[in-house]
């Protein structure tokens, strides 16, 4: 498995003549250490005075958003691995029988297939990103500012990874012929890229800030 090689190992397999893993891999695994980074902010808070002098709203939400992404970072790891075999069904599709009509009609049918199949990784990999980002913004108000460029880092990472899913998502629609569901994917990857761009802008903008005091 990929997610347990050591960092050089990764970095190897990635600049190899092997096709994977790549961007995907590599989308989900900047993913996940931005959402490590931004837990560890909480890690790194959690037992100072100005937690406790903090609404206890706040100590509960930021609470709950820690937990949920631990189990964000725990589904991106998956992706690492899994990123690298959304192909497979294309591929088989690609090696079927294409003599008589039928085989061709059949061929062509499950290489669609596989290209939906092969999105649907990016995208979710691009969706827990996303949902990552969308807690960012607590911790950057809140978090110890001895490590407040953390949650910068991170937000970085983050936004990173899910537009880099977003790529791999919109080169599969580009083989599809189902035109409805290519306009559908297409309408979602714009509006997941904005909210990514919005979250990163507004969180940067409380990161600079706060290092600016």
């Amino acid at each position: 498995m990929l997610i347990e090689k050591t960092l050089r190992d990764y970095l190897k397999e990635v600049r190899s003549d092997s096709p994977a893993p790549g961007g995907g891999s590599v989308a989900a695994y900047s993913s996940a250490l931005g959402a490590s980074l931004t837990n560890m902010v909480m890690a790194l808070t959690e037992s100072k005075k100005a937690f406790a002098e903090l609404p206890e709203s706040d100590q509960n939400t930021m609470k709950d958003y820690s937990k949920k992404l631990v189990a964000v970072c725990t589904e991106l790891e998956d992706i690492v691995d899994t990123d690298s075999t959304a192909f497979n069904d294309v591929i088989k599709a690609l090696k079927m029988p294409k003599e008589t009509d039928e085989e061709k009609k059949i061929r062509s049918e499950k290489i669609q297939e596989g290209y939906k199949i092969a999105l649907e990784i990016p995208f979710r990999c691009a969706e827990l990103g996303l949902e990552a980002m969308a807690m960012q913004k607590i911790f950057a108000q809140n978090g110890n500012i001895n490590a407040i460029t953390d949650v910068g880092v991170g937000c970085l990472l983050l936004q990173t990874g899910v537009e880099g899913a977003l790529l791999n998502v919109t080169i599969n629609l580009k083989s599809l012929k189902d035109e409805a569901f290519r306009e559908e994917t297409r309408h979602k990857v714009e509006d997941m890229l904005e909210a990514s761009k919005k979250y990163k802008e507004e969180t940067l903008a409380i990161v600079y800030k706060r290092l600016a005091e």
